[in-house]
């Protein structure tokens, strides 16, 4: 039992995410729920109250829950259905499975908390200004709704960067399970751009805020003058206990002094018929309150829901019927949102500068040092400089850091240098070594060859030196002699010829060690010097090189041929070596043109085991070998680097797993 409630307790990170939500904004709702009609000035006496339920139909309580059930499972249902579905599915199903997309994954992880945080500052006001004709913020007069709509905007803005933050802090757990290769795997932001995302509407919102409290505070504080004003007005026009007709209370009434001109009187006969000073009728909130909450309050009135205009009434004796007389005063003049409005849109601006400048300034510091590891990365000596410091912070810091160690990799970059030119030339020399070994054996046989033809030459001659004199030696032996004599010859010629190739071969591959020489050379000329130099390593392993030519054989070819003779050489010893040991098998160098660019394409393919994809991907990157201790990795390495260099050319590898591997050398003609 205790073992199952552990599992239901444990949750995914998805979950987790949500459930912040859920409680951050449940904070915020509970701050905001007992403060909300107080900052907004809401009319005393008529908040969750019987006077509400009869004038708009739902309570302060009921329109708040409503709203806040309204938001939170929009939210839910948005974030576990839609935003976090792919990050749902792989935590679920897919951390052992192969078919959920480890990079689109990581990318959601990244980029779902911004869209997370946009989204709760702008859905939130979209079903707010839906929500600005429900009864608890329904009003005559625009400025009310707007502000109540800052207000709420506000509080949600304070629970989206709230909620980013923790989100960004829970979503680190799976970012550092599924990495597995240097990459962002989202498209770059930039460090401004997300402090301006993240700074700005808190700052605004925090703004606002300020704001509308403290305007709240000053209404409520004008507010409570002007009644009192007014309340003092008219208890001095119209002493108690004092009987009028209509004619002196309407001059009476005229003979108020009024603060401000928007102003007005109204009175109320016996029958509620209601007459104003300015003709404008009276709301039917303000004349519901002046007959059934006005007397709690000492004649004080309120005109509606977070509109900043009250009233003060007072009951006087009109030919022996009840009459109310009132003021009724806006305590905020119309021009009062266009003030806040333009102040908002100057902050606004200055704070957006400061915020863009400085951001900018901490991105171009961070800048410079990624450029100085991109440099180190690409091992560009060249562009190696210290970078300036130009903060005593945490960035100051780095920086020196950094210029430490820019200097003791710029040091061990070219000891490494050093190191790999000698590991290049004791590699060249053992190549070489290994090449020399294979000639010595190939030179054996025309060597016996040409010991034999001598020998049957030296018979010839014997035989021709006995014949001379001989009356029974006729013309036609002289010539059959002769015959003989050139045919050993000949094979002698052949021989020498094959020797002479040879050691040209041998000779340019010793040169290539210390010299090189921009020539020309054909098609031919390359394949015959291969043919020379790996045939001795072929028949020993018992490996058939089949050449496929599907070019000319003359095709020119700029750059010295000793070099490209012993990089097709490597890649050939390296098929051979793909058979580990097994004979009978086959190599194929295939020669074409490719018309379109007019390149020779040099492919070289085994059908043997074929390379690892993790190997495959850093073969012509890094000095990297599959043959474990018997290997340096420099044999593919430096032939990449030599038709990069000296051909201006390429290589290209293609490979499956237990099936084989092509090698293509690609060259510009």
């Amino acid at each position: 039992m205790q073992k199952n409630t552990k599992k239901i307790l444990k949750l995914h990170t998805y979950q987790k995410v949500i459930l912040t939500y859920i409680i951050t904004f449940s904070i915020c709702a509970l701050v905001l729920y007992p403060t909300m009609h107080k900052i907004l000035n809401y009319p005393p006496g008529t908040v969750d109250t019987q006077f509400q339920i009869d004038y708009g139909g739902l309570t302060y309580t009921q329109q708040f829950g409503i709203l806040y059930v309204f938001i939170t499972a929009l939210f839910v249902l948005y974030q576990r259905f839609f935003l976090f579905k792919k990050i749902a599915n792989w935590e679920k199903h897919g951390t052992t499975n192969s078919k959920y997309n480890i990079q689109e994954v990581r990318t959601t992880l990244l980029t779902a908390p911004t869209k997370f945080y946009l989204l709760q500052i702008i859905i939130p006001f979209i079903a707010i200004t839906i929500g600005l004709g429900m009864p608890m913020v329904k009003h005559e007069v625009e400025s009310s709704g707007i502000t109540v709509a800052i207000l709420w905007v506000a509080v949600f803005t304070f629970n989206a960067t709230i909620n980013y933050v923790f989100s960004k802090n829970l979503f680190k757990s799976i970012l550092i399970k599924t990495f597995k290769e240097n990459c962002l795997s989202a498209k770059h932001t930039g460090l401004a751009k997300d402090m301006m995302l993240l700074l700005l509407p808190l700052l605004i919102a925090g703004l606002f805020f300020t704001v509308i409290v403290s305007f709240s505070r000053l209404i409520n504080v004008r507010g409570n003058d002007i009644y009192q004003y007014y309340k003092n007005e008219l208890s001095y026009v119209f002493p108690e206990n004092t009987s009028y007709n209509e004619i002196e209370l309407i001059e009476k009434m005229k003979q108020l002094n009024f603060i401000n001109d928007t102003d007005s009187y109204f009175i109320i006969d016996a029958n509620k018929n209601v007459t104003t000073s300015n003709d404008v009728p009276l709301t039917d909130f303000f004349q519901k309150y002046i007959f059934e909450l006005s007397d709690q309050y000492d004649g004080r009135v309120y005109e509606h829901y977070a509109v900043n205009t009250q009233g003060y009434i007072k009951h006087i004796n009109v030919e022996g019927q009840d009459f109310i007389i009132g003021i009724h005063f806006p305590i905020s003049g119309g021009d009062s949102l266009f003030y806040i409005i333009t102040t908002f849109i100057v902050l606004f601006g200055i704070i957006s500068f400061l915020v863009w400048y400085y951001s900018s300034s901490l991105s171009s510091q961070i800048k410079m040092i990624v450029n100085g590891l991109n440099d180190i990365n690409n091992q560009n000596n060249a562009e190696f400089k210290k970078i300036p410091i130009i903060s005593n912070d945490e960035l100051g810091e780095l920086t020196v850091e950094f210029n430490k160690i820019q200097e003791l990799t710029k040091h061990n970059i070219e000891q490494i240098h050093d190191n790999q030119e000698s590991l290049m030339e004791k590699e060249r020399l053992a190549s070489l070594g290994q090449l020399i070994g294979g000639i010595a054996h190939n030179l054996k046989t025309p060597i016996m060859s040409i010991s034999g033809a001598a020998e049957g030459l030296n018979d010839l001659i014997k035989e021709y030196d006995s014949s001379i004199g001989d009356p029974e030696v006729n013309d036609q032996d002289h010539h059959d002699i002769a015959k003989d004599m050139s045919s050993w010859i000949a094979k002698i010629k052949t021989h020498t010829e094959y020797m002479s190739d040879v050691i040209t071969a041998v000779k340019g591959q010793a040169v290539t060690l210390s010299n090189e020489e921009e020539i020309t050379f054909t098609v031919g000329e390359l394949l015959k010097r291969v043919n020379i130099l790996m045939k001795h390593e072929l028949k020993n392993a018992i490996i058939y090189l089949n050449i496929s030519m599907k070019t000319d054989e003359n095709a020119v070819i700029h750059g010295d041929v000793n070099s490209l003779v012993q990089v097709i050489n490597n890649m050939i010893s390296n098929a051979i070596q793909a058979y580990n040991g097994k004979p009978e098998q086959n190599i194929d160098l295939i020669v074409e043109k490719e018309p379109s660019n007019n390149h020779l394409i040099i492919s070289i393919k085994d059908y043997g085991s074929g390379i690892p994809k993790n190997v495959k991907d850093k073969l012509f990157k890094e000095m990297i070998t599959t043959k474990g201790k018997n290997g340096t990795g420099l044999g593919l390495y430096m032939s990449y680097s030599t038709i990069r260099a000296h051909f201006n050319g390429t290589m290209t590898v293609e490979s499956e797993e237990g099936k084989g591997t092509t090698f293509k050398i690609i060259l510009p003609l």
